[in-house]
This record gives C-alpha cells, structure tokens and sequence, in this order.
C-alpha cells in the first residue's frame, strides 16, 4: 500500500530556510505545482489510499521538475540571495502546445484535400480509361420502346369434353399432326348408354302403336267403303223399283201400301248412305289426325334417339380442323365432367406474338403500328399490331402483333420475342447515345469534353424521346461535340473532371 503526505502549504519546499526573495518564492510556487499534479493523479487512481505529506524533495528533483533553464537559474539563486531575486521565463512550445498545433495542422490539410475533390467548383482527377466517350450526331430518330412477348398460334381450337365420363382410351399425344376427324381419346358413360338404350325401345314400342293404329284405321275404312257400296247397290236397286212402282201406282195396277213401302225403303237407304259418308268423312279426319300425331310421337323418338346417339358419338374427342395437338391433359382412368377441356389444337396456318406493353403507352398504341424483333438466329423481323386489348392488368395491357412477310423458321409456341415497337414516324434528331449518366442527372446536364479532350465540365442539356439505343437532345449540345455518357456516380457531381 502506497502511502504519501500531504504537500506543505507553508514554508519553502526548496530550502528549510524559507523563501528570502521574490524570485524565491516564484520559484517555490512553481515547484508546489509541479509537486502537487502527481499526487492530485495518484489521489485520483487510488482513492483509498491513505494520504500523508510527501516527502522532502531535493534540489535535484526541483531542477527536473522546472527544467534545464530553470534549474540553471534555480542552483545560482540557491547558491546566493542575487540569483534568487531574477524571473525565471517559461517554455513556450510545451509538449500539450506542440500536440494541438500538429492536429491543427493536420484537420487543416484534410479540409483542403476535401475542398478540391467535392466542393461547388471543384476538379476530379479521373483515368480516362474509366469513362465512356460518345460523340453527339444528327441522325434518323425514331422512338420505341421494348416490347417482350410469346409466340401463339394465329387460329386454335380447344379440345372440350361435351358429355362427361371415364377416360379410356387415349390414340395420340401432344405434339401429333392431326387431320379433321383424327380420334384423340374416347370415354365411356354408363347412364347414357342406358338412356340410350330406354329410348330406343320407347320408340320402337311407339312405332308399333303407330302400325297398329294405322292397320285398324284401314280395317275401319275398308269396312265402311264395303257398307257404302252396299248401300249403293240397294239404292240403285231400290230406284229401279221405285220408278216401275210409280209407273204402276198410276195405271192403279198396285195398291197405295205397296208403293209406299217400296218408297219408303229407297228414301231411307238414301238417308242412310249420306249419313255413312259424312260418319266416314268425320272418322277419316279423325283417324289421320290420330295418325299424324303418332307419326309426329315417332319423329321425336327418332330424333332423341339420334340426339343420344351423337351424345355417345361425342364420347369420342376427335379433331375438328386439321391442326397440331399442343395440349392434351388426359390419363387413361381419369373421370372428367362435362366442359372439362383436355388440351389445344393449333392451326397449322402461321404464328403470332402477344406481347404486354405498360399501360402509360395505352392511348399511343394502335392496331397497325409497326414493330422489330430483336436478331432471331441472326435475323430481324418486322411486325404489325393486328389487335389492341383494352383491358388492363396489373398496369399492363395486351397488343397481338403478325409477322410481315414470312415467320422465323423454326419458331415454336410459347417461345419469348423482344422487339422493338415503333411510336413514332423516322425523323433527323440530335442524339447522344444510351448510358448510365441518365441515373445520376435525370438528363438535366452532362459532362461536356472541352476541345482539348482533356477536361470535362458541367453542360445542361434537355432530352426529349429515346428508343433503346439514343436520347434525342433537343438543347444544350451540338452535332460533333464529345461528352461522357457512362455512369457518374463515383464523381460527386464535380464541375470540371480532368482526364489523364
């Protein structure tokens, strides 16, 4: 445990004689404070110390604590009362001094490095090798934007179940060449080919009905053309009989009864066969209309019966146009309901692209606008928009576009086209090239190549349209000046940028 005493505050630290002279005393103070900062340390280190009076100090230890001036000075005012009597000067550098002034220094050094690399006008020395140079030219403009799309069949034709049921045969896969007809698949339905089967003996037990009616319809006109020839016969005979009793009532040559009788019996097959003819009239109408109905009852058995016929013909899914099958979604087993769609079968007749297009161009795009693909296999195509979807989804609207002139060879469905789609007329513009200066001004300036080639400045420019190669400038720079169009995010936005 460290133990000290507490600094005398009266008395002279130097000498046990006490302080004589001014100079003296100076000199004492100066080495109280020098006594008195390593104790105040230590207190302050080790608070639990117990304090007691430092010891006496020599003049050897005075003459370090005040230095070699002062102890210079300091011996000779110890050795007589003249030296003691003389202000002794104190270090101006000290070390805490000389400390501060090189942080000064050094703060003042990184304020000015900072100013000539960041501040307004300020310079930046940069490898030319790290820039992209372009030259500003008038040439033919011509604003698009990139469209991307998936090659579609012009025509095509879905392959829906019309009646439902179990999937058990299955004749071609995807991919096949099919012609008008061709089977694809061919399911089973149990309940109508029961209903079929209760249709079919309905009709045929209608059918039977109907002969029957009609064989006794004819039975019954037979019977009633037999009666009336018999009452044509008795009339005729009756008629005969008639006139000669009349002949003979009037010579009186037979009684009055008799000629009654016999005109009685004439007037009354008379009135018989009328009434047969209109009975029969009555009934034949009658009868056809009977017949007619039955008849009609069978047409419609017939036409249920072919109805279901062509539901079960409809069990069999075949192509209706000739075509490739680039769908077909069926496992032999599987039970599907009725509008279940097996798969796609395209026509054979030529391909297009649907595209999607942001729906700020929507009022600028319309059926007829002009479009280029990007190389395929080394090949540029032209396009033309054939229809224009006004519906919008998720800020995207739909535009089908055909080939002019022949499709690329080869090209398959779903495969992905970039193009370009033309939004305006070809024009001479001013133009500088696409880059990534664009994200660090927005277009509102560039860094100008003075003639020399060596430095580059601040230029304000106003761009106007762009299509995926160049900006059109419609101010701020001119054909054949040079400017530097990559990217400016590690400049700072200084004014002046040296090459070297």
């Amino acid at each position: 445990m460290y133990q000290y005493r507490t600094l005398r505050t009266s008395g002279c630290p130097v000498s046990d004689t006490g302080c004589s002279t001014s100079g003296h005393l100076d000199l004492c103070s100066r080495v109280r404070e020098g006594m008195a900062r390593p104790l105040q340390s230590f207190a302050r280190m080790n608070p639990d110390t117990k304090k007691t009076a430092p010891p006496k100090r020599s003049s050897s230890d005075v003459a370090k604590i005040l230095g070699p001036s002062a102890s210079s000075k300091g011996s000779g005012s110890m050795g007589g009362g003249q030296g003691m009597d003389r202000k002794i000067a104190k270090r101006f550098w000290t070390r805490e001094r000389m400390f501060y002034a090189a942080g000064g220094v050094l703060f003042v050094a990184l304020i000015a490095w900072g100013i000539s690399t960041t501040g307004g006008g300020r310079s930046l020395n940069i490898s030319a090798d790290r820039v992209t140079i372009s030259e500003v030219q008038r040439a033919p403009f011509q604003e698009n934007i990139p469209i991307t799309g998936n090659v579609l069949p012009k025509n095509w034709f879905f392959l829906d179940a019309v009646e439902g049921g179990r999937v058990e045969e299955i004749f071609v896969q995807e991919g096949a060449i099919l012609e008008e007809g061709d089977p694809i698949l061919r399911l089973s339905n149990s309940s109508l080919q029961l209903s079929l089967l209760n249709t079919e003996a309905q009709r045929i037990e209608q059918i039977n009905r109907l002969e029957q009616t009609r064989f006794q319809v004819e039975q019954s006109n037979l019977s009633t053309r037999q009666q009336l020839v018999d009452m044509e016969y008795n009339i005729l005979r009756l008629r005969r009989e008639y006139e000669r009793a009349e002949q003979l009532h009037g010579k009186s040559l037979i009684s009055e009864q008799e000629f009654l009788r016999i005109k009685d019996e004439y007037e009354y097959q008379q009135r018989r066969r009328d009434l047969t003819i209109r009975s029969y009239a009555t009934d034949s109408l009658r009868q056809a209309q009977q017949l007619e109905q039955m008849a009609a009852s069978v047409d419609r058995m017939d036409r249920n019966f072919q109805v279901i016929n062509e539901r079960l013909e409809n069990l069999t899914i075949r192509a209706p146009v000739a075509g490739r099958l680039s769908q077909l979604n069926a496992e032999r087993g599987e039970i599907v309901n009725s509008g279940y769609r097996f798969g796609q079968l395209d026509l054979l007749n030529g391909v297009m692209v649907r595209a999607q297009v942001d729906e700020f161009h929507i009022s600028r795009v319309h059926p007829g606008q002009t479009a280029v693909t990007l190389p395929i296999a080394g090949q540029e195509y032209n396009m033309e928009v054939r229809r224009v979807y006004p519906e919008v989804r998720q800020g995207r609207f739909e535009i089908d576009l055909d080939f002019i002139g022949g499709s690329p060879e080869g090209i398959r469905r779903g495969q992905t086209v970039r193009a370009r789609l033309a939004m305006s007329d070809p024009t001479e513009a001013v133009v500088i090239p696409l880059g990534g200066f664009f994200q660090s001004t927005g277009g509102n300036w560039i860094y100008l190549l003075e003639e020399s080639g060596d430095v580059a400045v601040k230029q304000p420019i106003r761009l106007s349209r762009k299509n995926l190669e160049v900006y059109e400038v419609v101010e701020g720079l001119e054909p054949g000046q040079r400017v530097i169009t990559s990217s400016y995010e590690t400049f700072n936005e200084a004014d002046r940028l040296i090459l070297r």
